[in-house]
């Protein structure tokens, strides 16, 4: 408990960028062809040699596999880095996760090669229940949380709906195509913008998020 403000990130595409080297392995030792437009990985991984869509059950393993294998292939976002540093001088940071225990370690590695190095919590499912059990932890002053994926901020809204909620995809050809999530706060794709939103947050207070 330390009753500062608190920022509770996703990782990939809020992050590290995580579908470009994901596309990049699929087309390049699957021969899997990944369109990064489509509404979401169903219907968007096709076989080149048969035009065969991958069915949700076998997107699974490839993810594991994928997060096994090429985690060293992720990119920093822009920005990011400099931006967690500022918060952090400010504010407590947890990077909230949707992999498995497994990769927590690698995860963890990961970030800190890129001297990003806070408290990584892993999670499966929506993010509302594990962030209210951080917000009841921490007991901070002001929560902000930020996500790439609309039913994770429907999740929070029901769970914690105090914690402001900022959209950010950070892979340009999947923002473009993506509308705003309905039960975020606010949409920001670039950690050079987001960084004064979060802060101007952390000077609002949880009041005014609800």
């Amino acid at each position: 408990m330390s009753g500062r403000p608190l920022l509770i990130t996703d990782c990939d595409e809020v992050l590290l960028h995580m579908v470009g080297p994901f596309k990049t392995w699929l087309e390049s030792d699957h021969a899997i062809d990944f369109d990064l437009e489509g509404e979401n990985f169903e219907g968007a991984l096709v076989r080149r040699h048969d035009a065969s869509v991958v069915e949700s059950a076998e997107i699974w393993p490839l993810l594991d596999a994928f997060f096994t294998n090429q985690m060293h292939s992720q990119t920093l976002v822009p920005h990011a880095d400099r931006a967690l540093a500022t918060i952090a001088e400010v504010a407590d940071i947890v990077v909230l996760t949707n992999i498995t225990e497994q990769f927590h370690a690698g995860r963890v590695d990961q970030l800190a090669a890129l001297d990003i190095r806070h408290r990584v919590q892993c999670n499966q499912g929506g993010k509302g229940e594990p962030i209210r059990r951080l917000v009841e932890e921490f007991q901070p002053s002001v929560t902000v949380f930020v996500d790439d994926t609309p039913f994770h901020h429907t999740s929070v809204a029901k769970y914690a709906p105090d914690v402001w909620r900022l959209h950010m995809i950070a892979e340009p050809r999947v923002a473009a195509r993506r509308a705003a999530a309905a039960d975020a706060h606010a949409r920001i794709d670039d950690w050079t913008d987001a960084l004064p939103w979060i802060l101007g947050r952390f000077g609002e207070g949880a009041k005014a998020a609800a």
